[in-house]
């Protein structure tokens, strides 16, 4: 923060800072590892810092979470560019009635959950984490992951499907080994 003065370091403290967790749990999803997820984190609000003078307004926390998005895609196409090609197949996985969140909380089995969510490719992975775990609007996602609102939408739907389906095998996998 030496490139700020002090007026713009007190801007930066009381816009930036308060979501700092949320930059974290973005990248702790997208990256899947925690030590990586800090890594990208801190250089993600060091970026945010260097190029604060460049925000003029707006919703701080879509400005930083896109920010800590470019960042992590960067790391993951540096350090897991196999990552990046893995796309979901919806013909090999039919939709299943349950959702996500049903199956979550009738279970009340958050392991399920996180190890389905880690299972899916990062972009389905941060869509979700954006709207269902930090609560972002189809708006700020939009403006986080720089696309349409009608793909976010369309992106989210797929991406609870890929998660249901997910759940729905584990389920079904841990039920089996039971009998």
């Amino acid at each position: 923060m030496n490139d700020l003065d002090a007026e713009d370091r007190l801007r930066f403290e009381q816009l930036v800072l308060p979501h700092v967790d949320a930059a974290f749990n973005l990248a702790r999803w997208l990256l899947r590892r925690r030590e990586d997820a800090e890594e990208v984190a801190q250089e993600a609000l060091l970026r945010a810092c260097r190029f604060f003078r460049g925000f003029h307004g707006g919703d701080a926390r879509a400005w930083l979470l896109q920010i800590v998005r470019n960042t992590c895609y960067s790391w993951l196409e540096k350090n897991r560019p196999r990552e990046m090609m893995v796309e979901f197949d919806e013909e090999l996985h039919p939709q299943a009635i349950a959702t996500p969140e049903s199956m979550a909380i009738a279970n009340e089995d958050r392991e399920r959950l996180t190890r389905a969510l880690e299972s899916m490719p990062p972009r389905f992975r941060e869509i979700l984490v954006l709207r269902e775990l930090e609560g972002c609007s189809y708006k700020e996602i939009a403006a986080i992951m720089s696309i349409p609102i009608g793909t976010v939408m369309s992106s989210l739907s797929r991406a609870r499907r890929q998660l249901c389906s997910a759940l729905t095998s584990s389920y079904h996998k841990e039920a089996v080994r039971e009998v």
